[in-house]
């Protein structure tokens, strides 16, 4: 059988500059930058509250991780704006803020350089709440309003095609959607292409936008969504705790640019971390459940962690899927223990959706602004609602405050819809 890590290895071996991440941007329900996100993890604060997009009262679940104090669409011209997804729209405008952090000006830029500059972004939905809004005008008998760019843009590889028509980046622009660890796989992606040289820089990271009543409708369907907070939305996201019952949708895009750290020196960028390894496996277990033995998650982990060079004694901090959900948290904290061993009581470790919701496949790169977090701040962001801990979840899940950890070495986990499970290996720069 062919190992891929064991070639996936070899070549990063073999390369002599370190892949990092040297830009990042972001509008999330925390904060519509990164300082205002960082500034949310200091605080420990939630950005979980009432829906406010649309009139939530015909639902059981009333709250979302909603992105508040910016409208996407005012960046866009008006007759554009009917024809960009909300998805579309907050991918970009974290782009821009990511180039700017990176001191990458695509006005200045060559067709020679824009043409090393590659696209891949995670995304689980992509535009279904566009598509929702446009069924919405078809149902009510005003098909005039619907837009004439109803497929492209409801179609999930366009998404990146926004952002690359956006710079005018003529690199590959391509979308991964592996579900709630989409965002994941894609940081993977952008690194092998910057490892092989198809790409001297890419724009990665993920975005999702499920709030829309259609949406929300079929996650009540599922059961999966927790009823129990609507009085108090920032209470909602409770990974870990005893009482939890259900995650908290979420919507936000976390973007970042990878690329050799010469190149990010020789333009000045802020050089966040490295990218050491990565990890994935299939439970092929259920469309939504997960195997209970949690060896395949625990395996993604330590393949992530092998293909880094490193051993588990390495690894300082841990951020996990941690949804909220009573299956998933139980099975995430088996896995982790099942890859650390008697050291997994001994990692701090964090769920940043008890302070974002679930951006679905955003999840993974809203992971990763955590770790760059813990790893420039010296802070690691807590587990918000950890009131009364499960007892089998029972691992230091850094409850309630920020604790000060020096993290060299960070894993950053993803499980996901149809039994996926990916790990990212980060290196403090």
């Amino acid at each position: 059988m062919y190992d891929f890590s064991v070639a996936f290895n070899r070549s990063r071996n073999a390369r002599r500059d370190r892949i990092v991440v040297s830009g990042f941007g972001c509008i999330t329900p925390l904060g519509n930058s990164r300082d205002e996100l960082w500034d949310g993890f200091r605080d420990a604060r939630s950005g979980v509250r009432r829906i406010s997009t649309f009139d939530p009262a015909p639902f059981p679940v009333q709250i979302a991780g909603e992105i508040q104090g910016i409208d996407p669409y005012d960046f866009f011209r008006a007759k554009e704006r009917p024809h960009v997804s909300r998805a579309a729209a907050l991918a970009i405008i974290a782009t821009r803020q990511a180039l700017e952090d990176a001191k990458l000006n695509p006005e200045m830029l060559t067709l020679e350089e824009r043409r090393r500059i590659s696209v891949i972004i995670g995304s689980g939905g992509g535009g279904l709440e566009f598509t929702e809004r446009q069924y919405e005008h078809w149902f009510r008998g005003e098909p005039k309003k619907a837009s004439v760019y109803t497929i492209p843009t409801s179609t999930i590889g366009t998404l990146s095609s926004e952002i690359s028509m956006a710079f005018r980046f003529h690199g590959a622009s391509h979308v991964v959607s592996t579900g709630c660890t989409s965002s994941t796989d894609a940081l993977f992606y952008a690194c092998d292409a910057v490892i092989h040289g198809s790409a001297d820089i890419v724009i990665t990271g993920g975005v999702d936008a499920p709030l829309a009543p259609g949406i929300l409708a079929g996650f009540c369907l599922m059961r999966i969504l927790t009823e129990s907070w609507n009085d108090r939305p920032e209470m909602g996201s409770r990974p870990f705790s005893k009482d939890r019952d259900g995650f908290v949708l979420g919507e936000g895009a976390w973007i970042y640019l990878v690329e050799t750290e010469t190149s990010a020196r020789s333009r000045g960028a802020p050089v966040y971390a490295e990218i050491l390894g990565y990890g994935s496996t299939c439970d092929a277990h259920h469309r939504v459940r997960l195997d209970e033995s949690g060896v395949e998650p625990a395996r993604a982990m330590s393949m992530a962690i092998e293909d880094a060079g490193l051993r588990t004694d390495d690894i300082d901090y841990v951020n996990l899927h941690g949804t909220s959900t009573v299956l998933n948290d139980r099975i995430e904290t088996r896995a982790i223990k099942h890859c650390f061993g008697e050291r997994a009581g001994r990692i701090p470790m964090s769920a940043t959706k008890s302070m974002v919701g679930h951006p679905q496949g955003a999840s993974g790169a809203a992971g990763i602004s955590a770790v760059l977090f813990a790893m420039n701040k010296g802070l690691i962001p807590p587990t918000l609602n950890l009131d009364q801990p499960d007892p089998e979840c029972d691992l230091d899940y850094v409850p309630r405050i920020p604790r000060e950890v020096r993290v060299r070495y960070a894993l950053a986990n993803c499980i996901g819809f149809g039994s996926k499970n990916s790990a990212l290996i980060l290196g403090n720069a």
